[in-house]
């Protein structure tokens, strides 16, 4: 059991058998540059005529708002006067919603109230008719304050 050393090889010199990808990745190159060169520019704009100089004065008059403030221990009132019982808050949002020009219902709760409370002022708003409703003082509610 020998080795043969030098010149003398009885085997013959084998290929590299691996497949030469340097072309294959110079023709995807080409091909994804003919792709961005021949894709068109998308331009999501819309060309708008849009009037010049200041918006003429609003003859409208500013509308009513009408302030429910929910406190603390859960206590309603109507602009300051203080709501006794659901009938009576129920009455209210019937006559705001019955007229013709609609107040501005500004819900004001307090921080402490029961969610609870504040949800079943603004279902009872909404059941009765009231459209023009929203929630005000929300910058007590932001965290770290």
């Amino acid at each position: 059991m020998g080795m043969n050393v030098g010149s003398e090889s009885t085997t013959e010199d084998e290929g590299i058998v691996d497949i030469n990808t340097t072309p294959l990745i110079d023709v995807m190159l080409v091909l994804l540059i003919m792709l961005i060169i021949t894709i068109p520019l998308q331009t999501h704009s819309v060309s708008m005529d849009l009037p010049q100089g200041n918006p003429p004065p609003s003859s409208a008059p500013d509308p009513k708002v009408v302030t429910v403030a929910i406190d603390f221990d859960n206590s309603i009132s109507w602009n300051g006067t203080p709501i006794t019982s659901e009938a009576d808050l129920q009455s209210r949002f019937m006559q705001a919603a019955s007229g013709p020009d609609q107040p501005e219902m500004h819900i004001h709760p307090n921080r402490l109230a029961d969610y609870k409370t504040v949800a079943h002022v603004l279902a009872d708003a909404q059941r009765l008719g009231i459209t023009k409703m929203g929630i005000v003082g929300q910058d007590q509610f932001m965290e770290g304050q």
